[in-house]
């Protein structure tokens, strides 16, 4: 039979992990082949980079979408369950779950909203006719903003001990001075309760920038900038970056403006996107050339 597609996968998903246990994404793979009756050579067949088996992928992405619905959790690295919204689902026995279904769900909707406004006055639902390459370009953006999302959910589930490890990397990704040694062994050795750790602004080390690195769930209000701040004026510093897993409150962000101290804030989805640009975390799935026609080949000489 034909791989059924991602939104064909969605209600036999369910199914499956609505007994309430944790499942993993490769045993849901294999039972979803099964009842789907797909062959081996179905199961081997690859997406066009090659890289990616298609079935697989398709599952991935079903469960991505019901995710986003609050009809499933991940639980941890690779395992996922059932949420009690996900039961209710169940329990009015749908004939199918497909993205239009999913989209009675106000976070479902939050997500699939069209990032840039249309300027012919499309809804946020409503895209209108785009070329190829735009068509490439907004998938590429959606897969990065699953990615981003994942990713600080994972970083939410590490130790702060590692929290803080992953900041150094991305630091130093970036451009910031010193070795990896150098800044692992600088943070949480400043002896001032506002700082985390140090690194150098350049390879040779003619600034010093302070950090502070908070893994929380809520947000960073202005209390804390100013205890940071403080803690700089204590060390003579002038440079500060405040990184956390969540986000920061408009007093928070109006106060780093109007003070002499320059202090950077990277909330949440920021530090995800620093990662994937620099590929800490992450590693490269597959990658795709457009090409066009060089005309130059073609001119008579």
């Amino acid at each position: 039979m034909p791989i059924p597609d991602y939104q064909s996968i969605m209600l036999p998903l369910l199914k499956f992990i609505g007994d309430g246990e944790e499942h993993s994404l490769r045993e849901t793979i294999d039972s979803l082949a099964q009842q789907f009756g797909l062959s081996q050579e179905e199961r081997k067949d690859l997406l066009p980079s090659g890289r990616q088996v298609t079935f697989d992928n398709r599952v991935g992405w079903a469960r991505t979408y019901m995710k986003k619905a609050g009809l499933l959790d991940y639980t941890r690295r690779g395992y996922f369950c059932i949420t009690e919204r996900g039961k209710e689902v169940l329990s009015k026995n749908p004939t199918e779950i497909n993205a239009k279904f999913l989209k009675k769900f106000p976070e479902f909707v939050e997500f699939q909203k069209v990032k840039k406004p249309d300027k012919e006055g499309a809804t946020p639902l409503e895209k209108p006719p785009v070329t190829p390459e735009e068509s490439l370009e907004d998938a590429f953006q959606e897969l990065k903003e699953s990615l981003a999302s994942d990713l600080l959910q994972t970083i939410k589930g590490c130790s702060s001990e590692f929290f803080e490890r992953l900041v150094v990397d991305v630091l130093i990704k970036i451009g910031y001075g010193g070795s990896r040694r150098e800044a692992g062994q600088a943070m949480g050795k400043t002896g001032d309760g506002g700082i985390d750790g140090i690194i150098k602004e350049d390879k040779l080390g003619l600034d010093i920038i302070y950090i502070q690195a908070k893994r929380w769930e809520n947000t960073v209000g202005r209390p804390e900038i100013q205890k940071f701040a403080g803690a700089l004026q204590g060390q003579r510093a002038r440079k500060g970056i405040f990184i956390t897993t969540s986000n920061f409150s408009k007093e928070a962000l109006d106060y780093v403006r109007n003070i002499d101290s320059k202090i950077i804030l990277i909330d949440g989805q920021r530090l995800a996107e620093l990662m994937i640009e620099n590929n800490v975390g992450v590693s490269p799935v597959s990658s795709y050339e457009v090409k066009k026609i060089d005309s130059d080949y073609f001119t008579d000489s």
